[in-house]
């Protein structure tokens, strides 16, 4: 089948058009269960850049085909997967989107209702389920205010989109003016820029006394001030460090203001805790049936320029969900 391929672990430069053969058996994650998509758009996500330089710590041996997120529409599916020929559906599968053909696991695909398109349900999945379990894990209720970092990429998108959802006030930091405009659009009740004095201005906006949650998908040098920017009994959600650095924290701080800083990963809280995942699943599409999800999708790129859209991705300066349309 024609795929994009990643023959060596040389980032962007190393992906290319080329074949692969058809995929066999089933997705390593569903349990034997064989679903098989033909697929019409992908994805992309820091999952991508990170396995094409081999540092991503479930990644894929080369040669692979990249794609962390799938759309597409059910071609084969076991007795017992839920799911049928025919079906439309998106899902996380880590890689492999940027085929002709690819398998899903039933925990993490849902259904694409016939008013969602293909390249917006491959922006659902991966960012809506991150987003809604930030949430979860924060504990957030309705009237509390969440501070959201990388408000503008595709996991900041959704988690401003959700806000109303959780009856919570979004304030989103973002870097430049079109991103403002776009985290504006998205649902955010403020918006500050991050290259300004964003906490002075974020305990303007709470009256001094902070906020509930900081969801923080990007780490870096401004941990400390998201943990300065918490009301005293706050919590910090570790999303992810697109930022670069892994930042370190003074535990005193934790302590003086009753803090909590939690990690969010569903895979492992699913090995402990059996369910999460479905629980998750679930509620996302509960969510996207009731037609109270808006995917945003950013830049949108044809198969054959697909190095490019990961070359875009791994600059950081991206807007929505980038995607890859891979068939009509």
């Amino acid at each position: 089948m024609r795929a994009i391929v990643v023959d060596r672990l040389g980032g962007p430069d190393a992906i290319h058009v080329g074949d692969m053969p058809g995929p066999v058996g089933s997705h390593e994650r569903a349990d034997g269960m064989r679903v098989l998509v033909d697929v019409r758009a992908a994805g992309l996500s820091p999952i991508d850049v990170l396995q094409s330089r081999g540092a991503y710590q479930y990644g894929a041996p080369p040669p692979y085909a990249p794609g962390s997120e799938v759309a597409g529409v059910v071609r084969e599916a076991d007795p017992g997967s839920g799911f049928a020929p025919g079906d439309r559906v998106a899902g996380v599968v880590f890689w492999g989107a940027l085929a002709e053909r690819c398998l899903v696991a039933p925990k993490y695909t849902i259904r694409l209702p016939g008013t969602v398109s293909f390249a917006e349900g491959a922006a659902v999945y991966l960012n809506y389920s991150t987003a809604w379990y930030a949430y979860y894990r924060a504990a957030v209720q309705p009237g509390q205010t969440v501070l959201v970092h990388g408000a503008a990429g595709g996991v900041g998108a959704a988690v401003l989109d959700l806000a109303t959802q959780f009856g919570a006030r979004a304030i989103a930091v973002v870097s430049s003016d079109a991103k403002a405009a776009f985290a504006e659009q998205a649902g955010a009740w403020a918006v500050v820029r991050s290259d300004t004095n964003w906490l002075e201005r974020v305990r303007e906006l709470t009256g001094g006394r902070g906020v509930d949650a900081v969801l923080d998908p990007v780490g870096g040098d401004r941990f400390t001030d998201s943990l300065r920017a918490l009301r005293i009994g706050g919590t910090l959600v570790v999303i992810g460090f697109v930022g670069g650095g892994i930042p370190e924290v003074r535990v005193n701080r934790l302590l003086l203001r009753n803090l909590t800083i939690t990690g969010i990963s569903l895979d492992t809280m699913d090995q402990e805790h059996p369910g999460t995942l479905v629980m998750v699943r679930d509620a996302v599409q509960r969510l996207l049936d009731t037609g109270m999800l808006h995917p945003q999708v950013g830049a949108r790129f044809p198969f054959d320029r697909a190095a490019d859209a990961v070359r875009l991705l791994e600059r950081g300066t991206t807007i929505g969900k980038v995607i890859v349309d891979v068939s009509n």
